[in-house]
């Protein structure tokens, strides 16, 4: 279930509460008993069943037929939304220097999401520090094709500069805030605050373990505070090496009341 932000007090100009997305970093769910396999649907429409996102992180490692990612939009209900990885061809491979052609090619395939597209995903490498010309450059080639939703996830400490927010906000692109966080200003959402994008890697071990109690109840406080200009706030485990994201994702769902 998604909350929706309270529309009167945002008209009478107090702060709000933002719409709120809780899923995982992929749509991987247990096989169902033997007797039920049969009759099974697919992973993805299950998975809709208890979140209404997912972030598709496999079009990171590899491309998708358009016609793969059509038929996505249609196993899922009309509130689901995705969001998607960009290739590691344009942010690891090329480092967003002359990635016009991987760009487009990944689009191509991405819009046919349709009205489910939320959010696209730029995470960085963590030996990618911020260059004003690349960045405003990529970012440039990137507004002049998709004018939706995107969040960037940087990892170098350089991009934690005022500079480098700056340059986020001029062509509305929120900072993910990520834990673990490399600095302490990666755990927090920047950039620009109309949508805040959270990725949750798992702690101790980033990908393996899950959040205790009292680190989900952090996750909720932040996630419950109203804001003035925040829309929507995107929360995505990524802990899913031995299934803990899911289990994590409903455990979050029931603290703030938002189960499917």
């Amino acid at each position: 279930m998604r909350r929706e932000g309270a529309p009167q007090r945002a008209r009478a100009g107090l702060p709000a509460q933002p719409g709120l997305r809780i899923g995982c970093a992929g749509w991987s769910l247990p096989a169902p008993p033997k007797p039920l396999r049969a009759q099974a649907r697919s992973q993805l429409e299950r998975y809709a069943e208890l979140f209404d996102t997912v972030e598709i992180n496999s079009s990171f490692y590899r491309p998708h037929r358009p016609a793969t990612y059509a038929r996505w939009a249609q196993s899922v209900p009309d509130d689901f939304r995705f969001s998607a990885k960009l290739p590691r061809t344009i942010s690891h491979r090329r480092r967003l220097k002359e990635c016009a052609a991987e760009l487009d090619a990944f689009l191509a395939g991405v819009t046919e999401l349709g009205g489910k597209l939320g959010v696209l995903l730029l995470q960085l490498p963590p030996t990618l520090a911020f260059d004003t010309a690349v960045a405003e450059r990529f970012f440039t080639d990137f507004r002049d094709r998709h004018a939706g939703a995107m969040a960037c996830e940087p990892r170098h400490i350089s991009w934690f500069a005022p500079e480098a927010e700056r340059l986020l906000r001029a062509f509305s692109i929120a900072r993910a805030g990520a834990d673990p966080a490399r600095v302490p200003r990666a755990a927090v959402p920047g950039g620009d605050h109309r949508i805040e994008y959270l990725r949750l890697h798992g702690s101790p071990r980033m990908y393996y373990d899950a959040y205790d109690d009292a680190a989900l109840r952090r996750v909720a406080r932040r996630l419950s505070r109203n804001a003035e200009v925040t829309s929507e706030r995107w929360c995505v485990f990524d802990n899913t090496a031995r299934g803990a994201a899911q289990v994590d994702a409903v455990r979050l769902q029931r603290l703030l009341g938002v189960e499917r």
